[in-house]
């Protein structure tokens, strides 16, 4: 198993705190960056247990603290948690994208275009994101809430997408993931959409959400591989002289 490095960081943003959490394989090799977004609970251990999940993978993983320092473990704080990153969707799409600018500046980070993922509200912020940045490689959003997005607008996505849905998920209607599906898949673009019929929401959580093994088996390595490539750096072939 490869041995991370984990260390909070201070990312500026607009005069004001914004911290995250950032985890890689230990040494000074350059490595493709992902953003990844928390859930509506906040910075809980889940979030960092995905966030080593995926560093052990080969890349340097940053979670932006888009609750500042807010934990909530009740699903009625978390829905007043998530009200409030509604109310102001731009505002978060903006500290994403700070978490994205200082992965393209680290040394240890390569190519300078990362990679997005993000679970519920966080896959909401991903898909937003993924539509302004033009830093976005590939965006990877696991049951991603629709608050203020349609699947048409969505299926102007100039990067290449792998998204994820529970066919039981009572937070996003199956009709509207099957036309995310239709809408994305027929645009002719790289972008693929699964729905597991069997999982609901948050299938990958164990701790808050309901946990579908089957699913959450198949998709996580499907993301890893997604990710390997298109954000992996190609050796460039030798010139011919």
């Amino acid at each position: 198993m490869a041995v991370l490095h984990t260390e909070t960081l201070d990312l500026e943003h607009n005069g004001s705190r914004l911290t995250g959490v950032l985890v890689r394989p230990e040494g000074d090799d350059p490595l493709p960056g992902v953003v990844q977004i928390q859930e509506w609970w906040g910075i809980e251990p889940h979030v960092i247990e995905v966030s080593h999940r995926l560093a052990a993978e080969g890349f340097v993983v940053l979670v932006p603290d888009l609750y500042h320092g807010k934990v909530v473990t009740e699903p009625d704080e978390a829905g007043k948690a998530v009200m409030m990153i509604a109310g102001n969707l731009d505002n978060a799409v903006r500290e994403v994208q700070v978490a994205i600018d200082y992965l393209k500046a680290r040394s240890d980070v390569a190519p300078q275009q990362v990679g997005l993922t993000g679970y519920c509200v966080g896959g909401l912020l991903a898909w937003r994101t993924a539509l302004q940045s033009p830093d976005v490689a590939a965006v990877v959003p696991w049951y991603g809430l629709m608050i203020d997005l349609t699947p048409e607008q969505i299926a102007t996505l100039q990067v290449p997408v792998l998204a994820f849905y529970g066919g039981k998920d009572t937070f996003v209607p199956l009709e509207q993931a099957q036309r995310i599906k239709e809408v994305l898949e027929g645009s002719g673009k790289e972008a693929e959409v699964i729905i597991y019929p069997e999982a609901g929401h948050a299938f990958l959580n164990p701790n808050h959400g309901d946990l579908h093994e089957e699913s959450a088996n198949d998709a996580w390595p499907r993301m890893v591989r997604f990710f390997k490539q298109y954000l992996v750096q190609k050796p460039m072939a030798a010139e011919v002289g």
